[in-house]
């Protein structure tokens, strides 16, 4: 069974409720259609109720009566989710007029659902700009407590097996951060790791990246990617992270053992971390695009509830991976928690 089966199946298991604000996009639809006939999560669609039941039998949907569907405009938590949102954001100037506008967004009425615990995840952008599929995100639901930045990780899937486990490895930061400083390097890769562990169920090996492997070079840049390191291993010292490590030294044994002798990831890394989005954004794209590899994502890392962004060019397969995907992070959060 390959890793994004096994993905699907813990989906499957403990189905999450995962809110699609595009209720009437078109693969939107498709792809919920397909969510609930293998029941892989329960589905919250916001839209209009009759222009969704209208294109789902247009688009010979047979399942959309299995999803929750919530009109915007009128909902019996209306003034619910309006308290909700000008009690967060009244110090920021919110009337309450506002805020009850704001909730007829489906954007903003997704995250008040996940606030207030009648959604446990969210996928949207595509048909939105990820800065709009953020922005509530970051003013309602925010960040995980001890963590001050989000990222995006992408799940590698290479045709060749013998990269990562079975072929994935997950790059992060390819989506979020420009520069991000040592100390949020560190917790990038903290986060990454657990991703790894709860969308995968696998025990990362995480890489530091940079330029040089084990001093062989100075330079600033090499000195953040060693203090991340340092600080990542006290974050989180029952992950294994080494670096700071040139990439050929962390996927390639025979190179560690040249390069990085008693390196504890011995060249057989799953999880690497990049010292700028710069570099994490071209690395995915060139693997992606040389390589032949399927990239999933990005999946944001750091919220305190999973909401993650779609490409606009995404297909309905997309969603439906980053759906399962959601719902595995939704029940890692639940069991941390």
């Amino acid at each position: 069974m390959d890793i994004i089966s096994k993905i699907v199946d813990k989906a499957k298991a403990s189905p999450q409720r995962i809110v699609l604000p595009e209720g009437t996009e078109e693969r939107t639809l498709k792809a919920a259609d397909i969510l609930l006939a293998e029941a892989i999560a329960d589905i919250i669609l916001i839209g209009n109720p009759g222009e969704i039941k209208a294109l789902a039998k247009q688009f010979s949907l047979n399942n959309i009566d299995k999803a929750t569907i919530v009109d915007p405009e009128n909902h019996e938590k209306m003034q619910e989710y309006a308290d909700l949102l000008f009690e967060i954001r009244k110090n920021k100037g919110v009337t309450p007029e506002q805020a009850l506008e704001l909730t007829k967004n489906p954007l903003y009425l997704s995250c008040l659902m996940i606030k207030n615990g009648d959604a446990d995840g969210e996928v949207a952008g595509a048909m939105n700009a990820t800065g709009d599929v953020l922005r509530p995100a970051f003013q309602l639901v925010k960040t995980m407590p001890g963590v001050s930045v989000v990222s995006g990780a992408f799940l590698m899937f290479l045709p060749d097996k013998k990269w990562g486990d079975d072929g994935l490895l997950i790059f992060a930061d390819g989506a979020v951060h420009p520069d991000p400083t040592a100390k949020e390097l560190a917790e990038i890769a903290v986060t990454t790791g657990k991703t790894m562990r709860s969308i995968v169920g696998l025990e990362p090996r995480i890489a530091m990246l940079s330029f040089s492997t084990k001093g062989s070079a100075k330079h600033d840049m090499v000195t953040k990617v060693v203090e991340a390191t340092a600080m990542a291993k006290e974050m989180a010292p029952d992950m294994m992270i080494d670096g700071e490590l040139q990439a050929d030294a962390a996927i390639i044994p025979a190179i560690a053992s040249s390069k990085a002798p008693g390196s504890p990831i011995e060249g057989r890394a799953n999880v690497l971390i990049f010292p700028s989005l710069n570099v994490g954004n071209i690395a995915y794209k060139l693997v992606q695009r040389l390589a032949n590899a399927e990239a999933v994502g990005p999946v944001l890392q750091g919220m305190a509830a999973p909401i993650n962004d779609l490409s606009r060019g995404c297909s309905v397969d997309d969603i439906v991976k980053l759906v399962a995907i959601t719902a595995n992070q939704a029940m890692g959060m639940k069991q941390v928690g």
